[in-house]
């Protein structure tokens, strides 16, 4: 027995150690392409016809919200047009057609497309707007982003080089600092933004359209097939479907886009779990068109990474229920030389903390006190294993499942509060239960760790805790907050 928990530990921690530790060679190349920049003709002219597309779905607090900030769009009005792509079924509905009638008293080109049902969730919508849409290029946002004024003005100089078709902006928080969860989330995002994005775009990697604060050339929406809606993660599947159509893509770290972070958790696990079983979804589709196509080895090995990192998850909750059974196998006596291999895993660890480093250098000057969060954003990527494992197992296993869309309460100071409001989630599903018991289960491993003295697995035992029990609790919590 002890041989299986040895064998099975090790292939764990091997997958999360090459996982891990390509943040060395994000950082390496986040180096050394540091200063490059994109450049535009200086003759370009923005005067094409544009289409802002917002999907949404029951978001009565900030539908308002975002159509006032798209009708401040600097840009000629009889240059810009806005589909509100409203799959809603609640009073979000009427609140729509006032606000749109609003804007078209106002002379906006804007209309509320609203569907009967959400054929193809959010790739439905998009697509079906897409029909009607005017614009040589398509914006997209999302209902709880609020556009800066200058968006078309700073991306739309870009799409001078022919072969561009989509310029994705960075994520900016606008509640990032409300609680311990949004600022965890801040950092987790600067690290994909600033390092992933960024890096594998500037290198020549493909990258993702985020779903939205982005901006596409609608030609090439149709060159590579339009919106499926076979995945969760459409914008993911699209933005592959295009590079490997010839398509080049645009990062622009410098150019913001700022939105809403999800404060409820709850609402934060739904949307993990969408993107991270749509991301697997997406690499069975796409991963062997990737292999098949002539783009460069390197390209294809990034691609690779990129679209599996996922597959972490089941790894890590592995890794927890085996830490426990490993300390009395070590206290044994045995296997001395295996524990002595196994410490080069910490590498993976300091690559980890490398990364979101660098990311927070890079663009926070208060960075100093965001970085102190890795530990706690390592927590509840622990903490989180359990929910998205389960993504991972049904992604795998081709189960279908609805677009459950994240909801957003318009928190924008720290007076704002999503207690009491709709969309809140207050089912507890079996995976909180199963959360409880592994927290429990590792309190029991911090206990036979400091009984045996194994004073260096203390760190790691007890994240693994403190993951599993702040996200089990904080879940019943905020199901059952009424008030």
């Amino acid at each position: 027995m002890d041989d299986v928990v040895l064998i099975s530990y090790f292939i764990s921690l091997s997958i999360l150690f090459i996982f891990g530790s390509h943040g060395f060679i994000m950082i390496y190349y986040h180096r050394k392409y540091k200063s490059v920049k994109h450049k535009v003709k200086d003759d370009f002219k923005a005067d094409a016809v544009v289409t802002i597309q917002l999907p949404l779905y029951n978001e009565q607090y900030v539908v308002e919200r975002l159509i006032q900030a798209v009708c401040e769009i600097d840009y000629p009005k009889d240059k810009l047009e806005i589909q509100v792509l409203d799959d809603s079924t609640d009073e979000t509905v009427e609140i729509v057609a006032r606000a749109v009638e609003q804007k078209q008293r106002e002379g906006f080109d804007i209309i509320h497309i609203h569907r009967e049902n959400r054929k193809g969730f959010k790739a439905g919508a998009l697509k079906e707007g897409l029909k009607s849409a005017k614009g040589e290029y398509i914006a997209i946002f999302d209902a709880d982003f609020i556009p800066q004024k200058e968006f078309l003005n700073k991306t739309l100089p870009f799409f001078s080089d022919e072969k561009v078709g989509m310029v994705q902006t960075r994520w900016e928080h606008l509640n990032g600092d409300y609680s311990l969860i949004t600022k965890v989330q801040a950092l987790a995002l600067d690290g994909h933004f600033v390092i992933e994005q960024s890096v594998r775009n500037k290198a020549g990697f493909f990258i993702n359209f985020n779903g939205t604060g982005g901006i596409w050339k609608k030609s090439c929406i149709e060159d590579a097939g339009n919106w499926h809606d076979d995945t969760l993660t459409e914008d993911l599947d699209l933005s592959y479907r295009a590079q490997l159509n010839g398509w080049r893509f645009v990062f622009l770290k410098d150019i913001i886009s700022p939105a809403e972070l999800p404060s409820e958790i709850n609402a934060l696990k739904a949307q993990q779990f969408r993107w991270t079983k749509g991301a697997i979804e997406t690499a069975k589709k796409i991963l062997p068109l990737v292999w098949k196509s002539a783009v460069p080895l390197r390209i294809k090995l990034q691609a690779t990474f990129h679209l599996t990192n996922n597959l972490v998850f089941p790894f890590i909750l592995m890794a927890a229920i085996l830490n426990v059974p490993l300390i009395f196998i070590k206290n044994s006596g045995s296997h001395q030389l295996y524990f002595a291999v196994m410490s080069i895993f910490i590498l993976a660890f300091i690559s980890s903390f490398l990364f979101y480093l660098y990311s927070q250098k890079d663009i926070r000057t208060d960075w100093r006190k965001k970085i102190v969060l890795f530990p706690l954003f390592m927590a509840g990527s622990m903490g989180f294993a359990v929910n998205n494992s389960r993504a991972v197992m049904e992604g795998l296993l081709n189960r279908k499942s609805e677009f459950v869309r994240t909801p957003k309460y318009k928190l924008e100071t720290q007076n704002d509060s999503w207690i009491g409001k709709k969309y809140t989630n207050r089912k507890i599903g079996l995976s909180v239960m199963v959360e409880l018991v592994l927290a429990v289960y590792c309190l029991i491993g911090i206990g036979s760790s400091i009984y045996f003295l194994e004073i260096a697995a203390l760190p790691f035992q007890f994240m693994f805790f403190l993951g599993f029990s702040f996200v089990s609790l904080t879940s019943i919590k905020h199901a059952y907050s009424k008030s």
